[in-house]
């Protein structure tokens, strides 16, 4: 308690420089699951993307990045282990900050999409078990994030592969595929528009408190959908293209409309991840400032002081700017050659995901979700459409991300105890 009372400012300090370099770690390597199938698909250039990612991310975290944040995310460790001890807490979640933000900043120069959740969960747990004691961690938590490696990317693979191969069969295996694209693209917005709501209700808007129900959020989805379709069908309508020019000016004419659902596609995921991932960052983060100002006392919520969620908002604008560009080369290029059409099936597939998941309550990681349904594009074209080499790498990286994680939280926790007590 006396290392609080003496040491709290310069504590907030650390944890706030961390925080920040944890946002930016999630910017470098997470934002690319909004962008990488729009940049892989030449739908948007990656200037472009990083722009607009930049816009769609801030506003999610700093609008809807949450008021109040639970002490310790997603429930890992049990904080009555640290009543006694709170500067254990205080040290754990600096470390923890730490070794993920370092874990972040070298997969994403080498260009691996690795998961921030698990990261930040790994770190948590590291110095949680070797610092305090086994018991402290929540195992049964971590089992579940151990199982969503597998349910999550099968998941949306299966889902992305079904997208893709109905357009196929719809649009563009017919004798004129623009004809039938005017028929079924604004079923594909009704369904994006479904699900984007959803996921904008469900996961950008959960921490504003709007207490929308769970049928509200359905009728309010549905509603949306139906305004995009009719929306759509209009502007479809308008195209006016030579319907006797070769078969392959058609592909290219179809390709365009599905340029302009994934773009749209693109920025609500970049909202809803801003307003989600953001708490990786900021969670342990506002767990220090919490313990520290009500001196020793572990609260399990806390309000947000006024100056974190924007730190929190800048640190991926910066990460995404400066790093982004190499995890987004790696989910838009290296794993299989995309097109618009096969990109928002991709993205589709991952929101529709993301929406299951949270209906069921699944741990879930956006990136796993993104490669699974980049991987179910593939498959839908043949083993041979897929890059295996770089699908190794991103599978390895996934494996080692939860001990790297713990490893270096422990490493960084011991300094900390012995520069402080």
């Amino acid at each position: 308690m006396e290392i609080l009372l003496n040491y709290g400012s310069t504590l907030v300090i650390m944890a706030a420089v961390v925080g920040f370099f944890m946002a930016w770690g999630i910017g470098a390597n997470d934002v690319a699951n909004a962008m990488g199938t729009s940049v892989g698909s030449k739908a948007l250039t990656i200037k472009q993307a990083i722009i607009i990612a930049m816009i769609f991310e801030f506003a999610g975290a700093y609008l809807a990045g949450g008021e109040v944040t639970s002490t310790i995310r997603k429930g890992i460790i049990d904080a009555s282990y640290f009543v006694d001890t709170p500067e254990l807490l205080v040290f754990g979640m600096i470390s923890a900050l730490f070794a993920a933000a370092t874990w972040l900043l070298i997969a994403s120069a080498l260009g691996w999409p690795v998961s921030t959740t698990h990261s930040i969960v790994g770190a948590i747990v590291g110095f949680a078990a070797m610092g305090v004691s086994v018991d402290a961690v929540t195992w049964s938590k971590v089992g579940g994030i151990v199982g969503s490696w597998i349910i999550t990317p099968l998941i949306s693979g299966v889902i992305a592969f079904i997208i893709f191969n109905s357009a196929q069969k719809l649009i563009f295996d017919t004798e004129k595929p623009l004809k039938q694209a005017k028929r079924w693209v604004p079923l594909y917005m009704f369904l994006a528009g479904f699900v984007l709501a959803l996921v904008t209700i469900k996961k950008g808007l959960k921490h504003l408190d709007l207490h929308i129900g769970g049928m509200e959020a359905y009728l309010y989805a549905i509603l949306t959908a139906a305004i995009v379709a009719v929306i759509g069908k209009v502007f479809i309508a308008r195209l006016k293209f030579d319907e006797n020019v070769a078969k392959e000016a058609h592909y290219v004419n179809v390709e365009k409309v599905f340029a302009i659902l994934m773009v749209v596609t693109a920025c609500c995921m970049a909202f809803a991840h801003g307003s989600n991932d953001v708490a990786n960052a900021i969670g342990p983060l506002a767990a220090v400032v919490s313990i520290v100002g009500n001196e020793g006392q572990i609260v399990a919520k806390s309000p947000l002081a006024w100056w974190i969620l924007p730190l929190g908002g800048f640190g991926i604008v910066a990460g995404l700017a400066l790093f982004g560009h190499k995890v987004i080369a790696t989910i838009g290029k290296g794993i299989t050659h995309l097109t618009p059409s096969r990109g928002f099936a991709a993205e589709l597939a991952a929101a529709c995901t993301v929406v299951i998941a949270s209906g069921a309550g699944l741990p879930i990681s956006t990136t796993q979700t993104l490669v699974g349904a980049v991987l179910g594009v593939g498959m839908a074209r043949g083993i041979a459409a897929i890059n295996l080499g770089v699908v190794r790498n991103i599978v390895v990286s996934w494996v080692i991300t939860l001990p790297v994680g713990a490893g270096l939280s422990i490493i960084f926790f011991w300094i900390m105890k012995s520069m402080f007590t």
